[in-house]
C-alpha cells in the first residue's frame, strides 16, 4: 500500500491507505478539537477566519490563522521535498520516511501536549497541522491525487456527482470504475467517522495520549507492510531456487 506506484498500484492498495491514513485524520481531527477547540486536519475555515480579522484589521489575531495555513503547508512541502529526494535514490521506500515523521510528530504532539495546552494552545495546533499536511501530501502523491484523507468537503462533493452519474453510465466498464471509485469515497468517510469515534474514546480515557494510538496506527501499517514484502521477497526466491533445481 505504501510502495506501490504507476501501473503496480491497484484499487486495492488506495483502498488499504486510505482506510488507514482516513482514521488516524479521524483520531487527529476529534482529539484536536476537544482538546484546544481548533480544526486540525483542514485549513479551509482557519483561511476564512484569517480574511475576516485582516478587514476587522486584527492582525495579531489574523496572524495567529495564518500560522496555522502555514504549518499545514510546511508539511505538505517537507513531505513533498523529501518523496523528490529520496525517490533520486531508492522508489521503493519514498513513501516511508514521511509516514515516520508523521508518526514523530504525533508521538511529540502526545508527550508533550499538555505543556503545549498550558503555555499555548496553538503549539499543538501547529504539530497537528504540520502533521496532516505531511498525510494529506504523501496520500495525494502515492495515489496520483485519487485518494484525500484529511478532509470531507472535497469526498462529499465528489461522492454525490458520482451517486448522480449512476442513472446516466450503462456501459459495464463505466459502471465498473464508477463504483470502485463509490467504494473508494465511502471507504474514507466510513474510517474518518470511525476514527473520530475512536478518538472521542481515547480522548475521554486517556486525553491527549490519545494521539499515540493514532501514530501506533501508522507505525503498525509500515510494519505490515514490511513484513508482506518480506513474504513476497521469500517466495520468490524460493520460486526461483525451485525452477533453477528442475533446470539442474
Amino acid at each position: 500500500m505504501f510502495r506501490h506506484q504507476g501501473k503496480t498500484r491497484t484499487t486495492k492498495h488506495n483502498l488499504q491507505i486510505a482506510s488507514l491514513l482516513s482514521f488516524v485524520a479521524g483520531i487527529v481531527n476529534v482529539t484536536g478539537f476537544l482538546s484546544i477547540q481548533r480544526l486540525t486536519t483542514n485549513v479551509t475555515g482557519h483561511f476564512a477566519f484569517f480574511v475576516d480579522e485582516i478587514f476587522k484589521l486584527n492582525f495579531a489575531q489574523g496572524f495567529g490563522f495564518f500560522l496555522y495555513i502555514f504549518f499545514f503547508l510546511l508539511g505538505s512541502f517537507v513531505s513533498g521535498f523529501l518523496i523528490e529526494l529520496i525517490a533520486r535514490k531508492d522508489q521503493h521506500n519514498i513513501f516511508v520516511f514521511p509516514t515516520l515523521i508523521e508518526s514523530i510528530t504525533l508521538i511529540i504532539a502526545a508527550l508533550l501536549g499538555n505543556k503545549f495546552i498550558s503555555m499555548n494552545p496553538n503549539l499543538l495546533a501547529f504539530f497537528l497541522l504540520f502533521a496532516m499536511g505531511l498525510q494529506n501530501a504523501l496520500v495525494t502523491k502515492i495515489s496520483n491525487s485519487v485518494v484525500r484523507t484529511t478532509h470531507l468537503t472535497g469526498l462529499f462533493t465528489d461522492l454525490g456527482i458520482e451517486l448522480s452519474q449512476l442513472f446516466f453510465y450503462k456501459e459495464q466498464e463505466q459502471k465498473h470504475k464508477l463504483l470502485s471509485s463509490i467504494r473508494l469515497r465511502l471507504t474514507i468517510i466510513s474510517f474518518f467517522f470511525i476514527g473520530g469515534i475512536a478518538g472521542g474514546i481515547f480522548y475521554s480515557s486517556i486525553g491527549i495520549y490519545g494521539l499515540l494510538m493514532a501514530a501506533a496506527t501508522l507505525i503498525m501499517g509500515l510494519i505490515n507492510e514490511s513484513i508482506q514484502m518480506r513474504i513476497i521477497q521469500i517466495k520468490r526466491k524460493y520460486k526461483d531456487l525451485k525452477h533453477y533445481n528442475r533446470k539442474n
